[in-house]
């Protein structure tokens, strides 16, 4: 079963909120849900719409064509309506016109009742989110019976939750017991500093905006240096101006972690749509050569985990840990039954200023942390890094998970990709011949992918960007070449049915 949702207006009309009513109810209901966020740059007015995927197995993904469209606006319905599927159903606001603030409440009763879910679902979940409920309840009950039943969805015994890709990173780092996230606010990279700032005297954690991307990635060399866990999160535009300061970790060894949520460049792009074309910035960011590690979680799932992963080694190994992500998983809404693997907790022992004397320079030093431009302690230097390199590599080797193999683990028909596409590729090779490996590990990565390529006779590369970044990384590392490339860089991120059309015609 696979039900899909439109639900589109202007900014500021509350498709949000009906997605949120109706996402919860499901869940509750048993039912996994996938919720996609479309946005142009505007506060007011614009084109917004919300895509809600519904199933009864697990989803990661939506898809092109609709089974309903909830149009708040004249717009919704010229934009979307060849989207709608033979025998979909169209609803509009008319007749909920008198509901003023409570539309979004009464549209939610409408497509419970389509759904075939009792009221009292709906009165559960609206008591819960609301303070003052009697008018909402009142709204919701005539949407409700203004609508006709469609579908009849039993109650599932599955136990489910909701999280955004945001939200995940900040569990993550909270999880490690992070003390300060330093973040300038920057689409999509945002919506994790408004996460950790909720409750953050209770999780004993300091938020704090500085004045720049400059300054803030400054100012986590400086926390880190004094011995507190920190985190800093930017995207692209930012990460550029991070770029010295990512050269001074490099040479200090003062610990740092990085969150890096992409959107389309270059320049200010297309801000609040998604691309994952900030690999290569991700994986060369910074003059001179140092060591680095860079993560990219698939779901929110993998985003606690990976978050937690990056901070550790980063610590453990006094390194430049990146957690790369994007706009299509930081701000869609995935539902999961999965459980937390356990993440290694590291008590870090470092010197700390105040203690003792501790020196860090952006120059070359001697053993006794003082500058020095001798040819010899430069060459020693540049060869410990190395060896840091080779250290964690085979740390991480050993210890974290690099990389997942989905669908027909015996098929040689091989999808490689990475970050958020991985939902769109798990869900379209659900019934293809065909053997999916997401890389997580970017930097390192896992020798295991050589032979799964070597073992092939048929490798598709599906990335969000113009030139194939990881099939480029990909040959660098392994010698092989991907000639089959699935490529989407228009600032969307891939549709299930869309997808798996695609990767029929190519195997």
């Amino acid at each position: 079963m696979n039900i899909n949702i439109l639900i589109g207006g202007a900014a500021g009309q509350g498709i949000n909120k009906v997605s949120d009513i109706v996402s919860n109810v499901l869940s509750k209901y048993g039912y996994y849900t996938f919720n996609y966020r479309d946005y142009p740059s505007l506060i007011r007015g614009g084109h917004n719409f919300n895509v809600l995927a519904i199933s009864d197995i697990p989803i990661e993904s939506h898809s092109l064509k609709m089974d309903f469209i909830v149009a708040l606006d004249e717009r919704t319905i010229e934009t979307h309506k060849s989207e709608l599927k033979k025998g979909g159903v169209l609803v509009t606001s008319e007749g909920f016109e008198d509901e003023g603030k409570n539309l979004n409440v009464a549209l939610a009763g409408f497509l419970i009742k389509i759904l075939g879910i009792p009221l009292k679902n709906l009165e559960s979940e609206i008591n819960s989110q609301f303070k003052e409920s009697e008018d909402a309840l009142i709204s919701a009950k005539k949407g409700f019976d203004k609508a006709e039943k469609k579908f009849s969805l039993k109650k599932l015994n599955n136990k489910i939750s909701i999280l955004s890709g945001s939200e995940a990173v900040s569990i993550g780092a909270r999880n490690s017991s992070l003390d300060v996230y330093i973040a300038y606010p920057m689409t999509p990279s945002t919506n994790v500093m408004n996460e950790m700032a909720k409750n953050q005297v209770e999780n004993n954690l300091m938020v704090f905006q500085p004045e720049n991307e400059i300054a803030g990635v400054s100012m986590a060399l400086g926390s880190s240096f004094a011995g507190a866990k920190t985190m800093v999160g930017t995207s692209g535009g930012g990460f550029d101006l991070m770029g010295e300061s990512l050269s001074m970790q490099g040479i200090s060894g003062i610990p740092l972690t990085v969150y890096l949520a992409s959107r389309p460049g270059p320049g200010t792009g297309v801000p609040t749509y998604t691309s994952q074309s900030d690999l290569d910035i991700a994986l060369r960011a910074g003059h001179g050569e140092f060591p680095r590690i860079v993560i990219a979680p698939g779901n929110p799932i993998e985003a606690i985990e990976k978050t937690s992963e990056a901070l550790l080694l980063s610590e453990k190994f006094r390194t430049l840990s990146i957690i790369l992500s994007d706009k299509h998983l930081a701000e869609s809404e995935f539902s999961s039954d999965e459980k937390l693997k356990k993440v290694e907790r590291f008590s870090v022992v470092r010197d700390v200023p105040g203690e003792k004397i501790v020196k860090a320079a952006s120059y070359e030093v001697d053993g006794t942390g003082n500058s020095t431009e001798d040819a010899v302690l430069t060459e020693k230097n540049a060869d410990l890094r190395v060896e840091k390199y080779e250290s964690l590599k085979e740390y991480i080797v050993k210890n974290m998970e690099m990389i997942k193999i989905h669908g027909n683990k015996d098929s040689k028909n091989l999808i490689i990709g990475w970050g958020s596409t991985s939902g769109a590729i798990k869900d379209a090779i659900k019934d293809l011949d065909a053997k999916f490996l997401q890389v997580m590990y970017m930097k390192p990565l896992s020798p295991q992918i050589k032979e799964e390529m070597e073992n092939a006779e048929h490798i598709i590369l599906v990335e969000c960007n113009v030139t194939g970044q990881l099939g480029r990384l990909l040959r660098e590392k392994t010698g092989i070449k991907i000639e089959n490339r699935l490529l989407k860089y228009d600032g969307r991120p891939f549709c299930v049915d869309e997808l798996k059309e695609h990767l029929k015609e190519m195997l």
